[in-house]
């Protein structure tokens, strides 16, 4: 991926867990939430996923991108390191935009998550106590 943002911009770092894929994007996150949908707790092994999202032009993977583990398709995926499997970020909304996983960036975005997605099918475990908005699926 390429990244198209203005010099201007604050960068964050970001990486997986064993340190072979890394990325930068920019710190200009349109939205965050933490997403409980069952999909998103599997792929992070977590009640849920804090996540922000950003045009995927924004997002450079500046290490180990041939290595990375693509699950889904071109337009739609999950982005894996290949080697530790941790979630980098999803391509989502048609290819436009990703989400990043926020517990990969080194760090501290300029945004937080403002609210809880797909409360409907969070994990029965875990109880959300924060005063968040809650949404049964996605924002509406």
């Amino acid at each position: 991926m390429v990244s198209d943002a203005p010099a201007s911009e604050r960068r964050l770092k970001g990486r997986c867990y064993c340190g072979q894929s890394r990325f930068e994007v920019a710190d200009a996150f349109r939205y965050a939430a933490n997403c409980h949908c069952s999909q998103c707790r599997r792929t992070t092994g977590s009640a849920f996923k804090p996540f922000a999202g950003i045009e995927r032009t924004k997002l450079a993977v500046t290490e180990g991108a041939d290595a990375l583990l693509i699950v889904g398709e071109p337009d739609a995926h999950d982005a894996h390191c290949g080697r530790c499997g941790s979630l980098l970020f999803s391509v989502v909304r048609d290819g436009a935009y990703v989400h990043v996983a926020l517990g990969t960036l080194e760090d501290a975005p300029g945004t937080r998550p403002s609210h809880h997605i797909f409360v409907g099918s969070k994990a029965p475990w875990y109880e959300i106590a924060d005063d968040l908005p809650q949404f049964q699926g996605h924002l509406s």
